[in-house]
C-alpha cells in the first residue's frame, strides 16, 4: 500500500514549482488532492500532469488568494465537504517580491509579500489545524526558506515573512502536538523553480544565466536542487513515517546555510 492511499491532502501554490512537484508525488502514492492556486492555467497544467501518471486520482482544483482569509476558509470547507477530512496540508503558496535595499523597499510591496507569505500561512494553519484537531490527527508542512533562518539581502519583505513562518511553525507545532497534529516546515535553498529563475532575472536582467552560475558556486554541492527533492521531503513529513517529528524547520539547501 502506498503511503497516501485514501489520504486527503491540500496543496497551496499547486500550479507550479514545489507545489506541482509535491502534487505529482502524492498523487502517485494514492492521495486525494485539493489543489489551490491563483492561476487557473497553472492548476490545469498540474492536473494534466497528474492525470498522465495517475489517471484515477481524485482531484479538486480551487482558485484562491491565500492572503484572503475568507478564500482560505473556502478551500478548507470545500475540501471537507468533498472528502470528509484533511490528513495533510502543504502550506506552500508564496512569492519573492521585488528585490531592493531596505530604504527603497516600497511599503505596499512589503505588505503584499507579508500578506501572501505570512498571513496566508497563518490563515492556512488556523483553519486546517482546527479540522485536524477535531479529527485527532493530521500533518501540516509549511514552506519557509533559508531566507527564514538567515539574512539574504535586498529582500526585506521575503525575509521578514519567512522568519515569521519559522516562528509560526514552532509555536503552532507546540500548541497542537497534544492533539495528534504535527506542524513542521521545510526551508528550501536554491531550488530550480520558476520563482528562482525570476529572481535571477532581477539580479541580472541582461544575463540571468551568468548570475545563476555565479550564485550556485558557493553551494557545497555546486548545483541547484530539484523540486522533486523537496517533494520527497515534504511527502515524508506529511506521511505516517514521520510521526515523532514536530515543530521542526528542516533546511534543504545542499548545506549552504551551514557554510561560514
Amino acid at each position: 500500500m502506498d503511503r497516501f492511499t485514501d489520504k486527503v491532502v491540500i496543496i497551496t501554490g499547486a500550479g507550479s514549482g514545489l507545489g506541482r512537484a509535491t502534487a505529482l508525488q502524492l498523487a502517485a502514492e494514492g492521495a486525494k488532492l485539493t489543489l489551490v492556486d491563483v492561476s487557473q492555467a497553472g492548476l490545469d497544467a498540474t492536473q494534466a500532469a497528474i492525470t498522465d501518471i495517475a489517471a484515477s486520482a481524485e482531484i479538486v482544483s480551487i482558485i484562491a488568494d491565500v492572503s484572503n482569509e475568507d478564500q482560505v476558509k473556502g478551500y478548507v470547507k470545500q475540501t471537507v465537504a468533498t472528502f470528509g477530512r484533511i490528513d495533510g496540508f502543504f502550506n506552500n503558496a508564496g512569492i519573492e517580491g521585488k528585490q531592493s535595499l531596505t530604504e527603497n523597499y516600497a511599503g505596499d510591496e512589503f505588505a503584499k509579500v507579508l500578506g501572501i507569505n505570512l498571513s496566508g500561512v497563518f490563515y492556512g494553519i488556523k483553519h486546517v489545524a482546527a479540522v485536524m484537531r477535531e479529527q485527532g490527527s493530521g500533518s501540516i508542512v509549511n514552506t519557509a526558506s533559508v531566507g527564514g533562518i538567515r539574512g539574504v539581502g535586498n529582500q526585506s519583505g521575503y525575509a521578514a515573512a519567512k522568519h515569521g513562518v519559522v516562528g509560526l511553525t514552532r509555536n503552532s507545532g507546540i500548541e497542537y502536538g497534544e492533539f495528534g497534529v504535527r506542524i513542521n516546515a521545510v526551508a528550501p535553498g536554491a531550488i530550480w523553480t520558476p520563482m528562482v529563475e525570476a529572481s535571477l532575472r532581477q539580479v541580472d536582467p541582461v544575463n540571468p544565466e551568468k548570475a545563476g552560475e555565479e550564485f550556485i558556486q558557493i553551494n557545497p554541492t555546486k548545483r541547484y536542487g530539484k523540486p522533486e527533492e523537496v517533494a520527497d521531503l515534504v511527502s515524508y513529513l506529511l506521511s505516517d513515517k514521520s510521526t515523532y517529528i514536530n515543530a521542526q524547520v528542516i533546511a534543504i539547501d545542499g548545506g549552504q546555510s551551514q557554510k561560514y
